[in-house]
């Protein structure tokens, strides 16, 4: 759904949301209709590339804040002004979540890494609940992204970083230490996800569940990007690059779609729409390890303002959709 709908025509458009996701009870039937309306409960799970988390995409709003940094620009938040008081949201995506944190396991945030310190002013934190544990028996509407923390991927980058330095610009370094790691990796992903969606199914048996990718972060050509520029991926090799988007990020997205589909969930796929839009493109909805310099704005490879308001179309239409 494009951004610049009017809220008339957001409202209007919305009325189908309503027939498909919500089955009335005995007791909602004899509510009046606009109270019904009004119920759809929708519950956001997932990890920073749900809650928002850098600069580029808004402010943080949570008071007193919990460290899960979620932000006013995330694709939940824009989904909440789009749709207004026709859904109830209940966000607690929270950044660094693993697939374990959002239906088995605690989680100690770590908020938003913020210049000069480096780290979250207000930190430490005390740990979250398990984020399953916001979804309740009636919960219509269930969006979840997760996954990249449970294959490590930010910890792969960052090590990546580190090797390309060493010797400049050569070869594989980073694909040479981890690639042996990446069939259990993705074995271990898979098997989460799976229990996970099972969970959230229990929890709520009648929600529709809807699973969100990751976006083209690296572009199909990985000479696009600049060896170096912090604002891109640094000191990543070009050959890293490749061998991330080929052997990391299409495969993740790949073993989301395949559970989704064995565990009755939908999957939005963030991957054609984002293509063009990558780090190293000029104008890309992911930014690199740091948005800005002047003024310092990290980002760790996170998407955008942009990049959110792309997946809040795709998941405003995948629930249209039903």
């Amino acid at each position: 759904m494009p951004r610049f709908l009017s809220s008339f025509a957001v409202a209007g458009t919305t009325a189908a949301l309503f027939a498909a996701l919500i089955a009335p009870s005995a007791a909602q039937a004899a509510a009046p209709a606009s109270d019904r309306a009004n119920s759809l409960a929708w519950v956001a799970l997932g990890d920073s590339y749900t809650a928002g988390v850098i600069q580029a995409t808004g402010d943080t709003f949570e008071f007193p804040p919990d460290g899960c940094a979620r932000t006013t620009e995330s694709y939940p938040e824009v989904i909440r002004r789009d749709f207004g008081s026709l859904v109830n949201l209940r966000n607690v995506s929270c950044g660094a979540a693993t697939v374990k944190d959002i239906y088995e396991t605690k989680q100690t945030p770590l908020g938003r890494p913020l210049p000069p310190a480096g780290t979250d002013p207000d930190a430490p934190f005390a740990p979250v609940p398990p984020q399953i544990d916001a979804v309740a028996p009636d919960t219509d509407l269930i969006t979840v992204g997760a996954g990249g923390n449970t294959v490590g991927f930010g910890e792969i980058l960052f090590r990546c970083l580190a090797l390309g330095a060493e010797d400049g610009n050569k070869g594989t370094p980073c694909k040479d230490e981890f690639d042996a790691s990446l069939p259990g990796r993705l074995d271990q992903l898979r098997k989460d996800y799976g229990q996970m969606l099972d969970a959230l199914h229990t929890k709520a048996p009648n929600a529709k569940v809807k699973t969100v990718g990751y976006p083209h972060v690296i572009p199909e050509n990985a000479a696009l990007c600049t060896f170096g520029d912090p604002k891109q991926f640094a000191t990543i090799t070009t050959g890293d690059l490749t061998w991330a988007r080929t052997h990391i990020l299409e495969p993740l997205n790949t073993a989301i779609a395949q559970e989704s589909t064995a565990h009755n969930a939908t999957f939005i796929d963030l991957y054609p729409t984002t293509t063009g839009h990558s780090v190293c493109d000029s104008d890309h909805w992911t930014d690199g390890l740091f948005t800005s310099l002047i003024p310092l704005r990290y980002a760790f490879v996170h998407p955008n303002a942009k990049g959110h308001a792309n997946t809040a179309s795709l998941v405003e239409d995948a629930i249209l959709a039903e």
